[in-house]
């Protein structure tokens, strides 16, 4: 064949309905192509309108809040915070705003309210809080405090806690992982003040939770204050926890030696109880604590309904 008819053949195979189709993309390749493009576009703008709602929650919330300085009296006068500059106040119902609005946590009784450090968003991530309760279950004595002993009482915990972990799984919670101690149990005697920390894990999380405990022993019960934060702020917290003990006292009347054995009620539990959280009497051990902890063992949830959008705390 000469040059120039093997030129003028190569021609017409290019220019052949077969050869166009094998360069040209098909029409359904083509539609599959664009319907991709018009999905990906619509989440991008979903996700788009959906962080903006998140962040008008947010300010709303932030905004809602009412935030308390110096003396804050408890209760019927029951005892008094007499907070240093550092911190500032939140009373019971702004402190569950925070817990359901903000953290995503169901809906509970409220506390007695909120300690947080002053300057600092409750829903940044360097944010932790001291939730603050009142429980009247009489006079605790405690006389037992030297005869506790903590790491037999660590194991019998952390059995309790596993035991607990399927009805946890079947209320839609994560399991529950006692570590151990973040902080051994002590308590002072002088000033009526047991305090202690459990470094824990939820789920799957690859980073763990600290629980910071103290309790304030009174003529008629306890007030329990909870550290929520995460395990790397355990140094903040320490650094914290010698200003938080010296604010909180009970009022005259309420105190632990107004104790009248002729009128008062003793408790059924000593300090040991206290530490172990009465874990074999009913599984939620500080069930509300648990709760709360869900803002740094888990996310923060999201969004419309009320809660906000879900990301991952840069301590991961």
């Amino acid at each position: 064949m000469l040059i120039k008819e093997l030129m003028l053949a190569g021609l017409l195979a290019v220019s052949s309905p077969a050869a166009l189709a094998s360069v040209a993309p098909a029409p359904a390749a083509q539609e599959a192509s664009d319907a991709q493009e018009t999905a990906e576009y619509a989440e991008e703008a979903a996700a788009e309108v959906e962080a903006h709602e998140a962040d008008r929650a947010a300010e709303e919330l932030l905004a809602s809040l009412h935030f308390q300085h110096g003396k804050i009296v408890l209760g019927d006068n029951l005892a008094t915070l007499d907070l240093p500059e550092q911190f500032v106040y939140l009373n019971g119902a702004d402190a569950e705003l925070v817990l359901t609005k903000g953290w995503g946590n169901p809906p509970s009784e409220p506390s007695l309210g909120m300690i947080l450090p002053a300057g600092v968003s409750p829903l940044a991530d360097e944010s932790w809080a001291v939730t603050v309760e009142y429980e009247e279950n009489g006079y605790v004595e405690d006389g037992d405090a030297a005869d506790i002993d903590y790491t037999e009482m660590l194991g019998d915990m952390q059995k309790d806690i596993l035991d607990g972990n399927q009805q946890r799984v079947e209320e839609g919670y994560d399991k529950i992982q006692l570590i151990g101690w973040a902080s051994q149990p002590h308590y002072d005697a002088a000033a009526k003040k047991l305090y202690w920390a459990k470094e824990l894990k939820f789920g799957d999380a690859d980073y763990n939770t600290l629980n910071y405990n103290i309790r304030v022993l009174g003529r008629k019960g306890v007030l329990v204050l909870n550290f929520i934060a995460n395990m790397d702020q355990l140094p903040t917290i320490e650094k914290n926890l010698p200003s938080v003990l010296a604010m909180t006292e009970f009022n005259g009347g309420s105190r632990y030696a107004d104790f009248d054995p002729d009128l008062d009620q003793v408790a059924a539990y000593g300090l040991g109880a206290l530490v172990a959280g009465n874990v074999a009497a009913k599984f939620g051990f500080f069930a509300a604590a648990l709760l709360l902890l869900k803002k740094f063992g888990v996310v923060l949830v999201a969004a419309a309904a009320g809660l906000f959008k879900v990301f991952s705390r840069k301590k991961k």
